[in-house]
Order: structure tokens, then sequence, then C-alpha cells
């Protein structure tokens, strides 16, 4: 393959309207004057070809057992993460016209325009994998590109409690929180298994209860029996057709669900999913990206903010709304962790929500109560501690 110059075989064939067969790209090579045998036309045919399905050369990478991303930075940066941080694959491009073909061709695979006029670019491929990309003219290093893997395996409680990441008094909490119709979020930062750990949480809904998901890109696969999911769509190179996350709520509603979930609560939808978690449709929950729980108000706010609720008309409704917040986060060792749990009640002084520490729980050590504890064991069935 180092005498070939798969440019300008690719470029050959492109002119010719012809595809990357044995007999074409031998034609090909022997056209522009390459050497021509079995091998190397096998093995060009054989890189013309991984380079038009697909994710190309990225391909083996997002096949590794435990990858969740993969990223190009530059043409000899490529890195994944395999749940223990980002480390440095051995991949390499031959240049950034091969990285940009990649991004384009993987865009144009769903319908969406990649270009300098429209120089970025997020959406879900056929495959699962969400890709993200942004061209030379917005990144400095080229094109960059971030492939997010779908966990192909549907985790559930009892496989986050064999995996060290939630205790057996978190589980049966969490269960609780399900089982009883609790109305909740669950809040973490970027990577640190909000959806997974929901996804657990829905496996537990009884299988006679209707599910329906709005999500702006498909993620939540809960082992359930009668799951409704929607996704949302960006707009098109036109600028039409886009269908948003407030716009699946609203349908969501119509459709009979028992449990209304919304997978990443991100802009103006949280004005209608707390209105309908206040008009009778109990046990509804979401995700909200989040550094603390002790964030999570101010986050909702500014949310709220998006669909034109007050401050003070958004804690009205998210008192009478919302009742439990679950906060995940990413150990140093790349674990998942149930971190705590906290209730969501108004402040009797200010009448705003606050989230009151009900149980903190901590890797290799005993959990810690914290003031709200005994209402959330109230809340879940009992009134002793699980």
């Amino acid at each position: 393959m180092a005498d070939v110059d798969l440019e300008a075989v690719r470029a050959h064939l492109g002119s010719a309207g012809q595809e990357p067969g044995p007999v074409e790209v031998g034609a090909a090579l022997r056209s522009l004057g390459m050497l021509v045998s079995e091998s190397a036309v096998r093995q060009t045919v054989s890189a013309l070809r991984r380079d038009s399905v697909g994710a190309g050369i990225l391909d083996p990478l997002l096949r590794l057992p435990g990858v969740t991303d993969v990223l190009v930075n530059a043409p000899d940066e490529v890195y994944l993460d395999r749940g223990q941080g980002l480390e440095r694959a051995e991949v390499r491009f031959s240049g950034e016209a091969e990285v940009r073909r990649l991004a384009v061709r993987l865009a144009a695979s769903v319908g969406r325009r990649l270009d300098d006029g429209s120089p970025f670019v997020d959406a879900r491929l056929a495959s699962g994998v969400r890709v993200h990309a942004v061209l030379p003219c917005v990144a400095d290093s080229g094109t960059c590109l971030s492939l997010r893997v779908p966990n192909r395996n549907r985790l559930s409680i009892a496989d986050w409690v064999a995996s060290g990441s939630l205790t057996d008094q978190g589980a049966a909490l969490l269960a609780g929180l399900v089982s009883t119709r609790r109305a909740f979020l669950v809040s973490g930062g970027t990577g640190a298994g909000k959806t997974t750990l929901l996804g657990a949480l829905l496996g537990l809904v009884p299988a006679a209860e209707r599910i329906v998901i709005a999500e702006d890109s498909r993620e939540l696969q809960p082992e359930h029996p009668h799951c409704v999911r929607l996704e949302g769509r960006p707009p098109n190179a036109e600028g039409i057709g886009a269908v948003t996350l407030t716009d699946l709520v609203r349908q969501a509603l119509r459709m009979r669900p028992d449990r209304l979930v919304v997978g990443e609560v991100r802009g103006a939808e949280l004005a209608d999913l707390l209105s309908a978690l206040n008009t009778g449709h109990e046990g509804g929950c979401g995700t909200v990206h989040a550094n603390s729980a002790a964030d999570v108000p101010a986050r909702l706010e500014a949310l709220g903010a998006l669909g034109g609720m007050g401050r003070d008309a958004l804690h009205a409704q998210l008192a009478a709304a919302l009742q439990v917040l679950v906060h995940v986060r990413r150990l140093s060792d790349g674990r998942r962790w149930v971190e705590e749990v906290r209730l969501v009640r108004p402040d009797a002084a200010t009448g705003r929500c606050v989230v009151v520490p009900a149980i903190r729980f901590r890797p290799g050590a005993a959990s810690v109560p914290g003031d709200g504890y005994e209402q959330l064991c109230r809340l879940v069935g009992g009134t002793d501690a699980p």
C-alpha cells in the first residue's frame, strides 16, 4: 500500500463513476502508472471500501468492549474511553482531508449538511452512535470528531450493585421511588451515568404500565415490554422540519403515558414536564446536567427561563411536581457512583425550592443520613431505613 496513492485512485474512480471493485481498481492502478499486483489490488479495494461505509478506520475502535467515546482531535490524535479515562489509540488518518471526508460522509448518511457554511453537526447514526463534528473553520486543529457509543448492555439495578456503583441500601431506596410512583430527576455531570441509571430504574416499572420517553437523541433503552420512544430532530438544510423536546413532551401527553420520561431536561420543555407532573402524571422522571446536587435548583431556574417561566412560577411548579433528586458522579477510577439522594421541598422562609440532603453514599464506607432521611423512607413506602 505504500506505493498506492489512494486519493488519486479514488479521484480516478469518481471521475469515471465507478465503484471500487477489483477490476475497476486494477484498471485505475494501471492508468495511473502504479504497481498492479493481486496484493495491491486487494488492499486498495479493502481500504477504499472501508472508507465508504460505517465510521471508516474508527469502526474497530467503536466495536471494542467497554468503549463509550472515540475522539479525533487531529489526523494523528485519536483517543478512546473504555471507562478508565481517555487513552490514545494507535489509529492514524492519512491527513486532514481523510478526517474531513469521514465527517462529511457520516453527516450525509443521516441527511445532514456539513460544510464551511454549516461547519458543525450533531446527529445519531443508524447504528445508534452519536456523532458530533466540527470543521477547521471553527476548530484550529482541523476537523474534530466526537463519537458517543450507546451502551450495548441494558444494565439493571442489580448490575449497578454488582459492579460496585450502588449499595444495597441505595438500590432499595431507588426501587421504592419507582414502586411508589414518586417524581424524580437524576442529576450528574457529562458521562456520569445519568441515562444508564435512569434506564435501569425504568426497568423496575411494572410491565402493565406504559412508558413514553421523549429524547433529543435516542439513548434510553429500558428493559420494559411497553415502552414508546420519541426522538427529536434538528431543522434540515432549509432550516425547517425541526422537532423539539417541547413538541415531543406535548405529543407524549396525548399518548396515554403511565410514566412520562424526558431523557435530558435541557430547555423550554421543562415547563411542559412540570405542568404534566402537576396534572396527574405521577411517576414522571428524567435527567438534568449538574455538577452537584446543590446546583440543581439554579440549573432548573435557568432552564425554566428558556420556557418563559419566572423564578417564582418555576419554584411553585417545582414544589408541587418534583419530590426527589438522585445524583450520580464518576469516580477517579472511572466507575459510576450513585452519590446521594436529596428531597425537593419549598423553603418555609422564601417559598423557593431547596434540595435537602436525605442520604449520601460513600465508596467503601457507611452511608451518611441527612435531615431528609426519615421523610425519604416514608416516601418510598416505609417508616424505617431499608
